[in-house]
């Protein structure tokens, strides 16, 4: 991989005999002194092979660097963790050259960086605010500057570092060499490559199954209310050394990182809200095994590097093929295999498909774990453990014989079973969703059965057309409390105060089961049959009208619940006809036999002049 002697041996240390394709791309001949653009995915080998492409130039034949003065190379990453990563990997890498690597980041004291900026550095590592930030207080000089490195780029456009790193480029000198890594190639990474770069060679090592061959990916069927509990059982199951799980937001970390904190999981918190200590003690835990699961937001845990990360969790699904590839690249790196599941919940199937289609990968779906399954896993775990595999030592034989003179052999085994049992985590009661029903199924409507009903059940809730009732938020509703897609429901039939709709028989049970929700009056009651017309329909709460709905579930309208209409006005401000409560519309009088005898003005019809007022109420 390298002629240079010291760079040899510190590579040969660490058993780096077989480079990796992004390794073999930059250090080919061809692309010996060239500035280059090169896609390469997260966990490729890349931080290695800019470090010994930047070697080459900084060192030439030279074994040793000479004294450190200003900066000869730059890199930039997008996060504290990506910035302290690249220092670490290029301390063992230059460590017998004498290289003075600098690391420049947010959330550290940037005096002490100061300091060490002016004792003199050979390589800075940085992040784009930070760096920026020194350049302009005058710390950084990077007049002398030979390389500069761009780790990530893609990542840092994204998070809105443009304008920081055209200031970092344009204050270093034209003619240095660059070299831009990114995961994909979007138009923004190319027309930053055109301005700063000279004759760029463009590298492309991503594989056919999305740069990440050595990954195993899984979609596991989940109910949207059953997320935390797969997790639980996704943990459980794999049993990996580390694994990481993804939420969408600051928050689900937190709830997450409590829920698995109570179910004995050993695990820490990343988020952009963790101050870079705290942050710092995270890591660490994870990387000496006091901890064995981290749950982290996307960009808290962009560029971090566990060596024994075997299991990626996306319990809140990404928004795009690029997010998933970052999140994903946490494990399979450096030619270690490793598993990504994501947990997909009925609504959400077709957009993961896609994806996995975007990235060429082939969709293999499953149902969660189940209790019974990991408890199977327990138990062949436990036969091939270590602590009972092994041969005992003297001392542990002589107490195992103590322990068989006073107990039966039974009894000791059921003892070790329970002390065994007890530091695993409980696995938690998951249901699967199902699959989807088939094409030919969807066109025979949402019958269940044909009119009779007989395939399907029919349940009610107490919201009416009163309530603004809408199919466009009931459905929804239907779907969430009940954990069932809208394939599941067929007809929906809104009467005044009140909701029939009809639930295929397989789903039938898990309405059955919806409990009430504390502060919510949303009430679900099973019907004994179709409904026969206007006056089956009965009031459900015989009360006040639900309230205390949901953001996301209440009436589009937002108008406020009331008992009844107005006096002497219908409930739905129209008409009377098809009422559920069965009341008689009100009797309309002929001319003649109201109070006034007076018949009606006879007006002259209206004649079109000039522009319409307002919108059409219907167009041709």
């Amino acid at each position: 991989m390298t002629t240079n002697p010291a760079l040899a041996r510190a590579l040969a240390e660490r058993d780096y005999n077989n480079p990796t394709p992004v390794q073999l791309a930059v250090l080919a001949p061809e692309a010996s002194g060239r500035d280059l653009l090169v896609s390469a995915q997260t966990g490729s080998g890349k931080t290695v092979a800019y470090g010994l492409a930047m070697a080459e130039t900084l060192l030439g034949v030279s074994v040793k660097f000479e004294a450190a003065t200003a900066p000869k190379a730059l890199v930039v990453a997008p996060t504290r963790e990506l910035a302290l990563q690249v220092q670490r990997e290029f301390a063992w890498l230059f460590a017998a050259t004498g290289a003075r690597i600098v690391a420049c980041v947010g959330g550290m004291d940037p005096r002490q960086e100061q300091r060490l900026l002016n004792q003199g550095a050979h390589v800075v590592v940085g992040t784009p605010g930070r760096l920026r930030d020194h350049l302009e207080r005058g710390r950084l000089d990077l007049s002398a500057l030979s390389v500069a490195v761009l780790d990530e780029a893609d990542e840092m456009l994204d998070l809105g570092f443009r304008e920081d790193l055209e200031f970092i480029l344009d204050a270093t000198p034209p003619e240095r060499r660059s070299l831009l890594f990114s995961a994909t190639m979007p138009r923004a990474i190319t027309t930053l490559a055109r301005r700063y770069q000279r004759d760029a060679l463009r590298i492309e090592v991503a594989g056919a199954e999305g740069g990440h061959a050595d990954i195993e990916y899984r979609m596991i069927r989940v109910a949207p209310t059953e997320v935390d509990h797969a997790v639980v059982n996704v943990l459980r199951s794999y049993d990996a050394q580390s694994a990481i799980v993804f939420c969408a937001t600051r928050e689900a970390v937190r709830r997450r990182h409590a829920m698995l904190q109570e179910r004995q999981f050993s695990v820490v918190a990343l988020s952009g809200e963790l101050s870079q200590t705290e942050r710092n003690h995270a890591l660490q835990a994870l990387r000496d095994g006091r901890a064995r699961v981290c749950v982290a937001t996307d960009v808290a845990a962009r560029g971090i590097d566990l060596p024994n990360l075997g299991l990626v969790i996306h319990a809140d699904l990404p928004n795009d093929a690029e997010s998933l590839q970052h999140r994903s690249g946490r494990t399979g790196r450096a030619g270690r295999k490793g598993v990504s599941v994501l947990l997909v919940p009925p609504f959400r199937r077709r957009r993961t498909e896609t994806l996995m289609r975007e990235l060429g990968i082939e969709t293999s779906w499953s149902a969660p774990p189940t209790s019974e399954d990991i408890r199977k896993l327990d138990h062949e775990r436990m036969l091939h453990d270590a602590v009972i595999a092994d041969e005992p030592n003297e001392e542990d034989a002589s107490a195992g014989l103590a322990l068989l003179a006073a107990h039966s052999p039974e009894h000791l085994a059921a003892a070790l079973v329970r002390l065994y049992r007890a530091g695993l985590p409980a696995p938690e009661e998951v249901a699967d969703p199902g699959e989807p029903r088939a094409a030919r199924d969807l066109a025979a409507g949402r019958d269940f059965g044909g009119a009779s009903g007989a395939g399907s059940v029919w349940f009610r809730l107490n919201i009416g057309r009163r309530n603004n009732a809408d199919p466009k938020w009931l459905l929804p509703l239907i779907c969430r409390r009940g954990n069932v897609t809208r394939k599941d429901i067929g007809v929906i039939r809104i009467f005044d105060e009140e909701t029939a709709f009809e639930v295929s028989l397989a789903a039938a049970d898990r309405f059955k089961a919806v409990k009430k929700l504390d502060g919510d009056e949303v009430v679900f009651e099973p019907l004994p049959g179709p409904p026969a017309g206007a006056g089956h329909a009965k009031r459900l709460d015989h009360g006040k009208p639900p309230r205390g709905l949901p953001p996301s579930e209440k009436p589009a309208h937002g108008r406020k619940f009331r008992k009844g209409p107005p006096p002497g006005k219908p409930a739905d401000g129209k008409a009377e006809q098809g009422k559920a409560t069965g009341e008689a519309p009100r009797e309309v009088k002929p001319w003649g036999q109201g109070k006034s005898e007076r018949p009606p003005k006879s007006r002259p019809p209206k004649v079109f002049e000039g522009k319409p007022k307002g919108k059409p109420k219907w167009r041709p």
